[in-house]
């Protein structure tokens, strides 16, 4: 059978031919080359791939290993091209900018004051130190100390911090200083956080805490009893008996005996230390089992106070001399507000804001002392931390009448300077309590002041205290470049050379005008008279002591101060254990009558 090939030849197609198929094969071949050795026309061409086979070839790009559509590859090689020359522009720009470093900001003064004030304590301490105390000439002290003394109930007494220059330690300016470390962090956590010192601070209350749980029974209900004091100072009559202010020695090398005080009938003291208890139970609250031991000590002797009333430093007792209290009254007020704060329990709010407790403790009658924060007088930080209970939670009747103007910060005094760091808290403190409820200030008689005014005064006096004064001089040891050489303290002034110098042998390093052979950072000296001046001179206290009490004050003050304003106050922990209040609606008026 014969067909007409389309392209242009004739082709037999025999369905009975007897060729082997490799014979087929070979003539099939032959055809190919034959009909491929002329051109085809586009016709012919679309007959023999097809449509779709023509079209592929077009939108797809052969490349050796894969076959990619061409639309694809131009996209692809596109982008490439435009990325490479933004990245060459970018990096054009870059490198010819002038470059702005941006670098966190330095500490404020505040700050670096913080960071030293915070190491007297460290300084201070008494008992075993732990190793990480970090103040090189201190060591083990006072580990003999409630044991020597046999007529005292409480014989482990171990521990604490000495008060001053000297080796006693006094357990009520003491509890006022854990008081207000307890109460800065309460408020400004965070600061500490951002400085670094949460840990620290919170150390050293631990540290003071302690210490404080060992001087009464502290697991009981009812106590009769409290170890108020260690050591001796008294050297009046020219007593020339060894004790820790006859003797100038280091306090690891003490070796005379030292007497506990106890008191059977000391409201102040004991108000006091329920007061550092439970604002410390505060801080502690994570840590449950230790809050709640603190806690249940705070509510003991608050109680003891309350039942055995009477001043811890009566009848011309040691104490007195140094650390006389004037009344009870306002450690009544003071310990029943952390007590409130500490339990919820509205019984001590009832007591700490009772008109005439408050009328007691001087708060209606003014006088030089009045508005004046001090280890003697919590009146002033009473009132301001009552304060923050109407700012923020509106208590209404009855609290409201006794609460509504307590603030009087319009009194103080200038010298020595731990009025000042207590008073520079305060102002801070309220300052941030307004500014945290949205009050842009208060009233004083006619006059308005805007809460900046608080905060400036804060800062003008602890700026002075750091250097911005007439003398140009740095009150506080260890920050500037000009500050104390010659301070007031016993281990500071003795070297640490292996040699034990005795009772009247370390009086020569007292007396001596040479500065100090160890520098004892952060101390905040008692600072210059009225008229500005100050003596650079070991053997006037009233110049170049310092103080545990006055150190707490300016730790507090510092910490308010630091870092950025923005941060503020924590308004919430401190109520964690206080129940919402529901205000009672005050009684109905007396019926008129004609």
């Amino acid at each position: 059978m014969y067909g007409r090939d389309p392209w242009g030849g004739p082709l037999e197609i025999n369905a009975t031919d007897s060729a082997t198929d490799d014979d087929r094969s070979r003539n099939l071949q032959d055809l190919d080359r034959a009909a491929l050795s002329r051109p085809l026309d586009e016709t012919q061409q679309s007959w023999l791939l097809g449509p779709g086979e023509q079209k592929k070839k077009k939108k797809y790009v052969d490349l050796g290993c894969i076959i990619v559509s061409r639309k694809i590859f131009v996209w692809t090689v596109g982008t490439l091209l435009v990325s490479a020359l933004l990245a060459g522009l970018i990096t054009l720009i870059v490198k010819t900018v002038p470059r702005h470093h941006h670098r966190h900001s330095p500490p404020d003064n505040y700050t670096l004051a913080l960071h030293k004030a915070l190491m007297f304590f460290n300084a201070q301490r008494s008992g075993k130190l732990p190793k990480h105390n970090n103040v090189s000439w201190r060591g083990n002290s006072g580990l003999q100390d409630g044991k020597s003394d046999p007529s005292v109930l409480m014989k482990d007494l171990v521990g604490g911090y000495y008060d001053a220059g000297d080796a006693i330690k006094f357990n009520f300016p003491a509890s006022f200083s854990m008081t207000m470390l307890s109460w800065s962090v309460i408020e400004y956590s965070a600061k500490y956080e951002a400085a670094g010192e949460l840990n620290h601070v919170k150390e050293i209350i631990k540290w003071g805490t302690d210490y404080l749980l060992k001087t009464f029974n502290n697991t009981a209900d009812t106590i009769d009893r409290i170890a108020a004091q260690v050591g001796l100072g008294d050297t009046s009559g020219g007593s020339s008996a060894p004790n820790d202010h006859y003797c100038w020695m280091r306090p690891e090398d003490i070796d005379y005996p030292r007497p506990v005080y106890e008191c059977h009938s000391c409201s102040d003291l004991a108000a006091e230390m329920a007061a550092a208890l439970a604002s410390a139970s505060i801080v502690f609250k994570d840590n449950k089992a230790y809050s709640q031991k603190l806690v249940h000590g705070a509510r003991t002797l608050f109680k003891f106070a309350r039942d055995q009333r009477g001043r811890y430093s009566a009848g011309g007792s040691d104490p007195a001399l140094f650390y006389n209290s004037s009344s009870y009254w306002d450690e009544f007020v003071w310990g029943g507000a952390w007590l409130y704060y500490a339990t919820g329990n509205s019984s001590y709010l009832q007591l700490a804001t009772h008109p005439k407790l408050a009328k007691h403790a001087g708060a209606f009658w003014g006088g030089p002392d009045y508005g004046v924060l001090s280890w003697d007088n919590k009146l002033a930080g009473a009132q301001v931390l009552l304060s923050r209970l109407r700012l923020f939670l509106s208590p209404g009747y009855p609290y409201e009448e006794i609460l509504r103007g307590l603030i009087q910060l319009n009194h103080g005094r200038p010298q020595p300077l731990q009025y000042v760091v207590n008073a520079a808290f305060l102002a801070a403190l309220y300052s941030d309590y307004l500014d945290a409820a949205d009050t842009p200030g208060w009233y004083c008689g006619p006059n308005f002041y805007s809460t900046d005014v608080l905060r400036e005064f804060a800062k003008t006096q602890i700026d002075y205290i750091l250097g911005k004064n007439p003398r140009k001089m740095s009150y506080v040891v260890g920050f500037g470049n000009h500050y104390p050489k010659h301070v007031h303290h016993r281990g500071a002034s003795i070297p640490k050379n292996k040699i034990k110098y005795n009772c009247k042998g370390g009086w020569k390093w007292r007396d001596t005008s040479k500065p100090n052979p160890n520098t004892l950072v952060g101390a905040m000296v008692a600072g210059p008279d009225k008229h500005d001046g100050f003596r650079d001179v070991r053997t006037n206290y009233n110049y170049t002591e310092p103080t545990l009490a006055g150190n707490a004050g300016l730790v507090a003050a510092l910490v308010a101060l630091s870092g950025d304003k923005a941060t503020g106050i924590d308004k919430n922990t401190i109520f964690s254990a206080v129940p919402p209040m529901f205000p009672t609606p005050p009684p109905p008026p007396a019926p008129w009558k004609p």
